[in-house]
C-alpha cells in the first residue's frame, strides 16, 4: 500500500490551511479558469510553491492529478481566482487524507486502459485535455492528464488522440513485460465515444477526420495487428 499521509498533513500545516474547512471534489464542474479574469494577481513565488507541492503529490494520489494541473497552466501570472482553486484542493486533501494505492499480493497480469478526453476545455487557446488510466489487473500502475497539442475541431478527434496517448504508455509497459517473458496478450482500451472507436476500425479515411495528426494513426494500425481491442 502506498501513500503519502504524511507529507499531505505536512503540506496543509506549512500552507496554513490545518484548520480549513473540508470539501468533497477538488474542483467545481463550473469552474472555468482564464489568463486574466481582472482578479487581483497573488505572490508568484508562493503560489509555485503550492503547485510543485501539489505536483509531487501526484505520485500517489490520481484523483488530483487533473485539478493541478490546470492551475499549474497559470504559474506565470496567478491571480486570486488561481489561488482559490488551489486552495480547494488543499480542501479536498483535507477532507480524504488517507487515499492509498493498494497492491495486493498474488493479483492477475491483465492489463487494461481506459482513456477519456474533456474537450476545449481550457478556455485560454481551446485545447482538450487527455486523461488515461492504465491498470494491471485491480492495480493502478499508470496514469497521466495532459493538455493535447493541437485543438481538436470535435469531440471524436479529441477521444481519439487521448486513446492513441493511452495506447503509446501501454505499448510501453507491454514491451516491458515483453523483457521478462511475460505476454500480456491483446491488450482492451476503455473509452466512452463511439465514433472515435469506429475511427480506429474504419480503414476510410472521412473528410471530417482528414486532418487528424499521422501520429495518432498507428492506434488503428495496432487495431488491425490485433494488439489491442475496445
Amino acid at each position: 500500500m502506498i501513500h503519502q499521509q504524511k507529507y499531505i498533513n505536512e503540506l496543509l500545516k506549512r500552507f496554513g490551511t490545518e484548520s480549513v474547512k473540508p470539501i468533497n471534489t477538488p474542483i467545481s464542474p463550473s469552474t472555468r479558469l482564464v489568463m486574466d479574469d481582472g482578479s487581483p494577481s497573488v505572490e508568484e513565488k508562493s503560489y509555485r510553491g503550492m503547485i510543485g507541492s501539489l505536483l509531487y503529490l501526484t505520485a500517489s494520489r490520481h484523483d488530483i492529478i487533473f485539478s493541478v494541473g490546470l492551475c499549474a497552466r497559470f504559474q506565470s501570472k496567478p491571480k486570486e481566482t488561481h489561488l482559490k482553486a488551489v486552495k480547494r484542493i488543499l480542501r479536498y486533501l483535507k477532507h480524504i487524507p488517507d487515499l492509498a494505492l493498494w497492491y495486493p499480493k498474488g493479483c492477475n497480469f491483465d492489463l487494461v486502459g481506459y482513456a477519456d478526453a474533456n474537450y476545449a476545455s481550457f478556455l485560454v487557446d481551446r485545447k482538450s485535455t487527455s486523461g488515461m488510466a492504465h491498470f494491471l489487473g485491480p492495480c493502478l500502475v499508470s496514469w497521466a492528464t495532459n493538455k493535447q497539442h493541437s485543438v481538436a475541431m470535435f469531440i471524436a478527434e479529441a477521444e481519439y488522440v487521448a486513446a492513441a496517448s493511452c495506447y503509446a504508455q501501454l505499448l510501453w509497459i507491454r514491451q516491458q513485460f515483453k523483457d521478462f517473458g511475460v505476454d500480456t496478450g491483446c491488450i482492451p482500451i476503455f473509452c466512452d465515444n463511439i465514433s472515435a472507436v469506429n475511427i480506429s476500425k474504419n480503414q476510410c479515411q472521412l473528410k471530417r477526420n482528414k486532418h487528424i495528426d499521422i501520429r495518432h494513426h498507428f492506434l488503428r494500425d495496432n487495431v488491425k495487428k490485433g494488439l489491442i481491442y475496445y
